[in-house]
């Protein structure tokens, strides 16, 4: 079953977050993790990993925190799932070469029409497009 993990989760709503015309700027990590209910020693590691991949970049001083540095309208959901769960398939030969039981195995050709859907799916959403519902519930 493909299930994202809880840091992913909060990567994605900590972009939504950074990504308010509102917060425009920067937003401290504290300010994140209060206003989206986040515990804030895991949210600092998450935005750690986030600025490692290229999503936010760090600002230093006294109005320290994160930024947005890549536009979400031009990531898509794959990718970002990809860059933060690491390689992605519904079952491991999908996304994995090695298979012992290729010769037996009678699901690996419908598994991969349905990893081939789900990936054809989120690659067509951008981050933006996950990311700007949440926000607007959330009166962001």
């Amino acid at each position: 079953m493909l299930k994202l993990t809880r840091k992913t989760e909060y990567a994605l709503m900590a972009l939504g977050q950074l990504s308010q015309p509102e917060g425009g700027g920067v937003t401290k990590v504290r300010e994140i993790a209060d206003t989206c209910g986040i515990p804030f020693p895991i949210l600092a590691k998450v935005m750690q990993q986030l600025a490692r991949r290229g999503f936010v970049e760090p600002v230093q001083g006294a109005r320290g925190g994160y930024r947005l540095k890549a536009r979400l309208a031009d990531v898509n959901l794959w990718q970002f799932l990809e860059r933060m769960e690491g390689p992605l398939g519904i079952v491991d030969c999908v996304s994995e070469d090695e298979c012992t039981q290729v010769e037996s195995c009678s699901i690996r050709s419908p598994m991969q029409v349905i990893d081939y859907t789900l990936k054809t799916v989120f690659t067509r959403l951008s981050l933006e497009s996950v990311i700007r519902p949440y926000a607007q519930r959330r009166g962001l």
